[in-house]
């Protein structure tokens, strides 16, 4: 089964996360904590933990992204956590990456498995999509 829609950032909250030993690399790791809404087939809020590697000049780097998400896909209520993740080179998105984690679904949606995407258009709409089976 397929649900998508659209979702927009609440809150990018960044958190003071530093590794120990430190290393020192050309793109620093920053994690923030953030919520998004959620509209359309795939509706509701998650909490997210966001971390990248990323030049906010030159809109280069990649992040990896761990949300807890809570509501309804295709009509089904529930809560279940995905990663997702993706590289820019200052132009464009690649190494896309979306997966719903295995056995963390919960009420209707429990059992739920599968991948997804995540684009953004040119007008800053941010679009998600879930290719999904439930048990």
């Amino acid at each position: 089964m397929r649900a998508s829609g659209t979702f927009t950032v609440q809150s990018f909250v960044p958190a003071d996360v530093k590794a120990d030993p430190a290393v020192t690399t050309a793109l620093p790791v920053t994690v923030a904590t953030m919520e998004k809404r959620f509209e359309g087939e795939i509706a509701g809020r998650a909490a997210t933990v966001f971390t990248s590697a990323y030049d906010q000049e030159a809109g280069v780097g990649t992040y990896v992204a761990m949300e807890s998400f809570e509501g309804s896909v295709g009509g089904r209520s529930g809560a279940f956590n995905f990663v997702h993740s993706a590289s820019t080179s200052g132009s464009d998105r690649s190494a896309e990456f979306l997966r719903i984690v295995p056995a963390s679904g919960t009420g209707e949606l429990a059992g739920i498995t599968g991948t997804g995407g995540i684009a953004v258009d040119a007008d800053g709409t941010h679009r998600i999509w879930l290719d999904y089976e439930l048990a």
